[in-house]
């Protein structure tokens, strides 16, 4: 996946959780971002994988992701490692 899809996934799912009302203030929290600084964001590869890694927390909330917008289970996921930052996962 081209890296500007996977940020067109991750807008998607900032717009997503933008729109939930259990999941935006879990978010925030996470994040550490206000509503304010979300437009400004939005357009930092970093921050949109950061989008991605809270999505992916949760299989519930991908489906749901994924059947709103169309998208195969996986693309999420997908998404998250063409962005910056997944090359520094490590499992240990």
């Amino acid at each position: 996946m081209s890296p500007e899809r996977a940020e067109q996934i991750a807008i998607l799912a900032l717009s997503w959780l933008g729109q939930n009302e259990e999941l935006f203030p879990v978010f925030l929290g996470a994040s550490g971002a206000n509503a304010d600084e979300l437009r400004e964001q939005a357009e930092n590869p970093a921050f949109l994988a950061a989008v991605l890694d809270f999505l992916t927390m949760d299989d519930t909330w991908v489906v749901e992701f994924c059947d709103v917008h169309h998208l195969k289970y996986e693309e999420p996921l997908t998404a998250r490692y063409a962005l910056p930052g997944a090359e520094a996962v490590h499992w240990t």
